[in-house]
């Protein structure tokens, strides 16, 4: 007798079709109504190279809060973290969290260097091309477009997944049509477009986990409230235990595996953090006193989403495995069922049918959306920026990029598709690349953040540090794996021993030799090359273009492109906000800035990282996990009661504030519309009551 059951789909086929591709462009023609009316009534136009790429560096703390929320809601996020709610029990959820909230913490403090250090950069490529040269500047290429490559692999596939598994789509149509719809709201809106969508899509996002909270710990039939699903859980524990959990409970902290997991993802996290364009990028569009703020928000709002979602969902999947209406019913969910991320999804189907179905590919793909949003104007930021123009137009124009940007994007929509189902056929799902993202990226995070923060970091730290720990953490990787499981292959490669061994020792050993090896001849940058990079703006560069060419003394092996305006940077040199010169309205925000006021704000920064991280890593988990605790049914209620307030706050945070900042731009965009139909109604209305102009003369 088999053990198991094939996933049955709840819904047709015609309804993932109508999802990823209805949704999908619903969402774009959306999206390229509010930016017609953000260039028609704003001083904020997506043709400038500056609003494209950067947002013109005025994106206020609560919508780049909003922003960081749903760029860093993969598709893994939710279908992960319930996976390990699933398998591990209570503590996958918060160590997932964990591993992903306190990246946005250091990040924090990277944004608040990039503020002071390099405000004028549009890629974090462009500090390390000024800084260090050309050599360094292509090996952190290799690693920005890894990066890239395993988060779109993460987010495509892991997104296919569900669609196929709630629909029975064809997961190679779903893996090339989700992007589709994406790409033509990029195009046309630029940066600003995509924090836009990740307000809309934010707000599903919540509604969907506020929906799924209630019916579990309320409403359902199936779970009986918080008091029922304790018992159900607490006999999950006895029909399938946990190894290496206090008991074999789901309900206890303390997990070996759930610690090894933890290990795992907070590696993963801060490569995927650090080594993504898109998170910088998000630091460079938002206003330079705000955005230390805006990451401090960000990660503690984030920590919710996986934290609450799959404390219900997971939870749920497993207490609920042997309900008649679990979708793999007699069977539980099979290894592969469950690597490619189906915990929630199961969950779903029982908790609400078709409806719950509905939600959860709803979630799903606003997760897969918003974040390839972000991917894909970032890739096409580091195609325009340091690529084509380092490397093969130096003096293109702003225009040109804008077009070069559209193109790329257009490009590398189709090959995200390609690439996911490259991964399909070679029996690569989410979970494997999940792990494996820490093992490939993690030797670079240590160089890349010491770029923009680090004074003495020299050159040769920086290849000694990348190249080294890579081949370190490769070998170990290997050896790992050979000695945990026995066999090197695929699927062991990609668990979570092997995946720590290897994220681990290239994390440890490239921030040493990198620190050590730079601390043996350190440099003493000033950093006045980097706050020298030019502001790229697209009227301003045309115009000069027109009148005179490009000084070629500023493309060079360091690139230090500066305008001739600019001012030399000193200890009281003010970084001021960019936005477009021709456009004459200004606001508040348009403040100069300080270096000491970035000082200041960078060491709140590295206290509140330093403060958040002691809590969610240490002070709660580690005590919890050495007392052996298992949780009582007024712990489990006060847990859960946690989960429900946080993810509570996490929404206000995400969804009103942005409103609440954006209420002046509201109020003008909004009165310009409605001055523009009355006029127009007005101009109709002359048009039929005035008399012609024959009939005038005539009667003169």
């Amino acid at each position: 007798m088999s053990d198991i059951s094939e996933f049955k789909p709840l819904l047709n086929q015609s309804v993932g079709y109508g999802v990823v591709v209805g949704v999908g462009f619903f969402f774009a023609a959306l999206m390229l109504v509010l930016t017609f009316l953000q260039a028609k009534f704003s001083k904020f136009s997506p043709s400038s190279s500056e609003e494209f790429s950067s947002a013109s560096r005025s994106v206020k703390p609560g919508l780049v809060c909003c922003g960081i929320v749903s760029a860093w809601t993969w598709s893994a996020t939710l279908l992960q973290s319930s996976t390990a709610a699933y398998t591990f029990g209570i503590s996958g959820p918060w160590w997932y969290g964990v591993g992903g909230t306190i990246q946005l913490a250091f990040f924090a403090m990277i944004a608040a260097k990039i503020k002071m250090n390099a405000n004028g950069a549009h890629t974090f490529l462009e500090i390390v091309k000024v800084r260090f040269g050309t050599a360094a500047h292509l090996l952190f290429t290799f690693y920005a477009f890894l990066c890239i490559l395993v988060v779109c692999g993460s987010l495509l596939l892991g997104g296919a997944a569900t669609v196929t598994a709630l629909t029975g789509m064809n997961i190679i149509a779903a893996c090339f049509l989700l992007p589709i719809g994406i790409a033509v709201y990029v195009v046309f809106g630029g940066l600003r477009a995509t924090f836009v969508c990740d307000w809309a899509h934010t707000i599903i996002l919540f509604i969907v986990i506020y929906i799924f909270l209630a019916r579990t710990y309320a409403t359902s039939s199936e779970t009986g409230g918080i008091s029922s699903m304790y018992e159900l859980l607490k006999q999950a524990s006895v029909d399938t235990p946990v190894p290496g959990n206090q008991d074999g409970s789901y309900l206890t902290m303390k997990s070996n595996q759930g610690m090894v997991f933890g290990a795992a993802t907070i590696l993963s996290g801060f490569s995927g953090v650090f080594c993504d364009q898109g998170y910088w990028q998000r630091a460079i569009a938002s206003a330079p006193r705000s955005t230390t703020k805006a990451y401090m928000l960000g990660g503690l709002s984030w920590f919710a989403v996986p934290w609450a979602f799959a404390s219900c969902l997971g939870m749920a999947a497993r207490a609920l495995v042997h309900n008649p209406k679990f979708p793999t019913f007699p069977n539980p969910l099979s290894d592969a069922q469950t690597s490619a991320g189906l915990a929630a999804p199961a969950a779903a189907a029982v908790l609400m049918g078709k409806g719950g179905a509905v939600a959860i590919l709803l979630v799903v793909f606003m997760a897969v959306t918003s974040a390839a949003s972000a991917e894909l104007i970032a890739v096409s930021s580091l195609f325009s920026y340091d690529l084509y123009r380092t490397y093969f137009r130096p003096k293109a124009t702003g225009a040109e990029i804008v077009r070069v940007s559209h193109y790329f994007i257009c490009f590398w929509a189709v090959w995200m598709g390609a690439w996911a189902t490259i991964l399909h056929k070679a029996s690569i799902d989410l979970g494997w690349l999940f792990y494996v993202q820490g093992v490939v990226l993690s030797p670079a995070v240590v160089p890349i953040g010491l770029t923009v923060t680090w004074s003495k970091l020299t050159r040769a730290g920086v290849f000694s540090g990348c190249i080294t720990g890579a081949i370190l953490g490769m070998l170990a990787w290997m050896i790992g794996c050979w000695k945990i499981y026995g066999v090197i292959n695929i699927a062991n490669l990609a668990k979570p021993y092997s995946a720590v061994c290897s994220g681990l020792t290239g994390l440890l050993f490239s921030g040493t030799l990198t620190v050590l090896v730079s601390l043996a001849k350190p440099a003493n940058y000033d950093f006045k090359g980097t706050r020298e990079i030019l502001v790229y703006d697209s009227v301003t560069i045309d115009r000069k273009a027109s009148t005179e060419s490009v000084d070629d003394s500023n493309v060079g092996a360091e690139a230090n492109f500066t305008s001739e305006n600019e001012k030399k940077v000193g200890e009281k040199t003010s970084i001021k906000e960019v936005a477009v010169p021709d456009n004459a309205s200004t606001t508040h925000d348009d403040q100069a800035v300080d270096l000491e006021t970035l000082q200041r704000i960078f060491r709140k920064a590295t206290l509140y990282s330093i403060a958040l991280t002691l809590v969610v890593a240490i002070i709660v988990p580690i005590p919890m996990f050495f007392s052996h605790y298992v949780f009582s049914r007024a712990f489990y209620t006060f847990w859960t009661a946690c989960t429900i307030i946080w993810v509570g706050m996490s929404g206000l945070f995400c969804i009103v504030l942005p409103l609440w900042e954006s209420r002046r731009e509201i109020g003008v965009i909004g009165r310009g519309l409605l001055m523009l139909l009355l006029r127009r109604n007005i101009m109709n209305g002359d048009v039929d009551k005035r008399p012609s102009i024959h009939s005038e003369s005539s009667n003169a």
